[in-house]
C-alpha cells in the first residue's frame, strides 16, 4: 500500500498540470452541487417564512355574499360567521384537534384601533382570539413572554400579546414591554407576550391579539366571528374534514352547495403540497444541472486514466514479466483515480458547505430579511452520499482503462511505442 502511494504521488507529481486539471474538474462538480442545493433550501426556507407561517394542517373559514339563490333566498345575501357555529364544529364535526376564531376590532385587516403608551400612540389591527388559537399559529416565534392561555379566557383578563412592529412603534428601545400597560381606545390592557409573525412579509406582527372573552366584554361583538380557523387530528383527512365543515355552514346558513362565495374555506395542505410539488421539480432541475458538473469531472477522470495507461504501457509489461498479478496492476491503478477524485470531492464538499455557512451567519448577524431566501443549507448526510457515489463513480471511470491494461501481454506491452 505504502510503496502503491509513493508511485502514484509520484506520478502526480510529474503531472502537476494534468493532474490539477483532473482534480478541479471534480472539485467544481461537487462545489457546485452543493452550492446548487444550499441555494434551493434557502428558496424553499424563504417562500415557507413568507407564505406557510401557519401551520401546514390549518383550515381557515371565511363568510362572504350568496352568489346563487337557494331555498327561496336571494343572492347577494351576507353570511355572518357566530360562535355557534364554532360550538356545532365542535358537536358535530369529529376529528377537529384544535378550533379558535378571529374578531377584530373595527374593520378585518385595517388598523382601526388607537393604541398609546405613554406619549406615544399608533394604530394597529386588535383582533379577539378564541382559547385554541396558537396551538393552531403554533409557528409564531415568541421573542418574549408567553402566548394567551385558557385562564385568560377563563378569568377574562384584560391581557394582551403584540407584535414585534407594534413594540418598535411604542415603546423606547431598550425597554421590555412585558408587564406594561397599554390603552386600547382608552381601555387599559397587560402586555404579556411579543411575538413575531412572517405573514404577508411581516405586516402579520402589526396586530395585538387579545382573550376574546375580555375582547367581548369589553368592545362588544355579541356572537359575531370573523374568521374560523381549526386544525384536524393527524390521523384526520384535512380534505375530508374540510369537506364537512363545509357542508355543516351551508346547512346552517341555507347556501347552496355550489355556491363557492359565500362559505369559503382556505387549507393551508393545499399550498403546502403545491409549495412541496414546485420544489420537488426545482431540486430535480438543480440535481440535474449539479450531477451534469459532476459527469464533466468524472469524464476527465477517466480521461486522465486512459493517458495514463497509454504512457506506462511499457512499465506495466515489464512488471508482469516479473510476475506482477493483474489483480495488483488494476488495484495500483484504480487507487490513483479514487485518491483524486476523494481529495478533490471533499474540498470541494467542505468549501460548498463552509460558504453556505458563511452566507447564513452574514444574513442572520446583519438581520437581513430577503423576501425569498433564508437560511441556505444543504443535509450533510446527502452531500456525503454524493461525495461517496463521486467517488465510486471515479473508480468505475478509471476501471476500464486499468482492465486494458491488465489484460495486456507483456511482449506487446514491451513493443508499445
Amino acid at each position: 500500500m505504502i510503496d502503491g502511494l509513493q508511485e502514484i504521488l509520484y506520478t502526480m507529481r510529474r503531472n502537476k498540470l494534468r493532474t490539477a486539471l483532473t482534480a478541479f474538474g471534480v472539485f467544481w462538480g461537487i462545489f457546485m452541487l452543493v452550492l446548487l442545493l444550499g441555494a434551493g433550501r434557502g428558496m424553499q426556507n424563504g417562500m415557507e417564512r413568507r407564505f406557510m407561517n401557519d401551520m401546514s394542517d390549518t383550515i381557515w373559514v371565511h363568510a362572504g355574499k350568496t352568489s346563487i339563490p337557494y331555498q327561496g333566498l336571494g343572492t347577494e345575501r351576507q353570511i355572518t360567521l357566530t360562535q355557534e357555529d364554532m360550538r356545532a364544529i365542535e358537536r358535530q364535526v369529529p376529528g377537529v384537534r384544535f378550533l379558535s376564531s378571529e374578531t377584530p376590532l373595527g374593520a378585518f385587516r385595517q388598523a382601526s384601533a388607537n393604541i398609546v403608551v405613554g406619549d406615544r400612540s399608533g394604530a394597529f389591527d386588535v383582533i379577539g382570539v378564541a382559547d385554541e388559537y396558537f396551538d393552531i399559529k403554533a409557528n409564531i416565534d415568541f421573542p418574549g413572554g408567553r402566548k394567551l392561555h385558557l385562564l385568560d379566557a377563563e378569568e377574562q383578563r384584560k391581557v394582551a400579546v403584540i407584535g414585534t412592529t407594534v413594540q418598535e412603534s411604542l415603546f423606547p428601545p431598550g425597554l421590555s414591554p412585558l408587564g406594561q400597560d397599554i390603552r386600547i381606545n382608552r381601555v387599559t390592557f397587560t402586555v404579556v407576550g411579543v411575538f413575531y409573525d412572517s405573514g404577508r412579509e411581516g405586516r402579520m406582527s402589526e396586530r395585538i391579539y387579545l382573550p376574546r372573552s375580555a375582547f367581548g366584554q369589553t368592545f362588544g361583538g355579541g356572537e359575531r366571528v370573523s374568521v374560523i380557523a381549526l386544525r384536524p387530528d393527524p390521523s384526520v383527512d384535512s380534505y375530508a374534514l374540510e369537506e364537512r365543515v363545509k357542508e355543516l355552514l351551508q346547512r346552517r346558513h341555507q347556501v347552496a352547495p355550489e355556491d363557492r362565495q359565500a362559505i369559503r374555506l382556505h387549507n393551508m395542505a393545499r399550498q403546502a403540497e403545491h409549495f412541496n410539488q414546485v420544489f420537488a421539480g426545482l431540486n430535480a432541475f438543480l440535481w440535474f444541472v449539479g450531477l451534469g458538473t459532476l459527469t464533466a469531472g468524472i469524464v476527465g477522470v477517466s480521461n486522465i486514466m486512459i493517458i495514463t495507461v497509454k504512457e506506462r504501457t511499457r512499465e506495466i509489461g515489464v512488471r508482469k514479466a516479473l510476475g506482477a498479478r493483474p489483480s495488483g496492476i488494476v488495484g495500483g491503478l484504480l487507487m490513483e483515480s479514487v485518491l483524486i477524485t476523494s481529495i478533490a470531492g471533499y474540498t470541494g464538499l467542505v468549501l460548498g458547505v463552509g460558504l453556505l455557512e458563511l452566507v447564513s451567519y452574514g444574513l442572520n448577524a446583519l438581520n437581513v430579511q430577503l423576501d425569498f431566501f433564508a437560511q441556505p443549507e444543504v443535509d450533510f448526510q446527502l452531500a456525503l452520499t454524493a461525495l461517496g457515489l463521486l467517488v465510486g463513480v471515479g473508480a468505475l471511470a478509471g476501471l476500464a482503462p486499468a482492465l486494458k491494461a491488465a489484460a495486456i501481454s507483456p511482449v506487446e506491452a514491451m513493443r508499445a511505442d
